[in-house]
């Protein structure tokens, strides 16, 4: 695979036309992206385009000697991907909570629920997008509402972390990846895990990604199945992962990234 295309954020749709698209907000305005065999286009489509939408490149062939052969043989295979950081601190904080407690086929369907019924729709070409709900929008709903698309469970840590992002936004905003984790578990209900998800997409930064998420620890063991990975109650995995890299962040990174790339493989 070559020229791929890293679709884990659940607002990246399928459509017959058009590849696949999202919708994404930037500090100055809202922007359509689409993703077909040209590459990536973007298109902003209300407000000012002087906040154009970042994507991180990733090359596994920069991979240290350290990663094991089969490992580092498949992700080369995988080719140079492409990411987008998630321009809006607020969408990376709501998708690493809605993804609390359920799976990732779930945790999509939930998220898409959750930006269509209460949301910013946009009107596009490829058909209507939708943005999540701003944090403002999220304080005011009832509970309701949250439970009428299947978040009640979700609501006190939204709701709380609605709350704390409306009162340290331009405190956590510039923030480098890994203060940005620490910050955020300053949320009642935000964990480690939830902190470093929502951090590593708006930063693009895979290095302080949860590097044990079942994710990483599934599509290792399906590119290289002859390595001794331990098992999943083994807490072993993530300073295994870590030494593959050495003290190298920018190679966590890549190796961090390009194995989630390999497990969503969108070309």
């Amino acid at each position: 695979m070559t020229g791929v295309l890293t679709t884990d954020h659940p607002a990246w749709i399928d459509t017959e036309a058009a590849g696949r698209v999202r919708a994404v907000r930037t500090a100055s305005g809202l922007w359509v992206l689409s993703w077909d065999r040209a590459g990536l286009h973007m298109a902003c489509v209300h407000g000012m385009e002087d906040d154009k939408p970042k994507v991180v490149t990733t090359d596994p062939a920069r991979l240290p000697g350290t990663v094991p052969a089969a490992l580092k043989a498949g992700l080369d295979g995988l080719g140079p991907t492409r990411r987008l950081a998630n321009p809006w601190l607020w969408d990376a904080i709501t998708t690493a909570i809605l993804r609390q407690v359920v799976r990732a086929g779930q945790a999509r369907k939930l998220y898409r629920a959750w930006c269509k019924a209460y949301g910013t729709a946009i009107d596009t070409p490829h058909g209507e997008l939708y943005l999540a709900p701003t944090a403002e929008d999220v304080l005011a709903l009832e509970e309701q509402q949250f439970t009428d698309v299947g978040a009640k469970f979700h609501r006190s840590v939204l709701q709380a972390a609605a709350a704390h992002h409306e009162r340290h936004l331009w405190h956590w905003q510039p923030m480098a990846a890994g203060d940005l984790v620490a910050a955020l578990t300053s949320v009642p209900r935000i964990g480690p895990w939830t902190a470093a998800a929502a951090a590593a997409d708006y930063t693009g930064d895979f290095s302080i990604y949860p590097h044990d998420d079942l994710a990483v620890r599934t599509w290792a063991a399906q590119i290289a199945p002859g390595h001794a990975w331990p098992n999943k109650k083994d807490k072993a995995f993530g300073p295994m992962w870590n030494a593959m890299a050495g003290d190298d962040s920018t190679a966590l990174h890549t190796l961090t990234l390009s194995t989630l790339s390999w497990g969503s493989h969108a070309p």
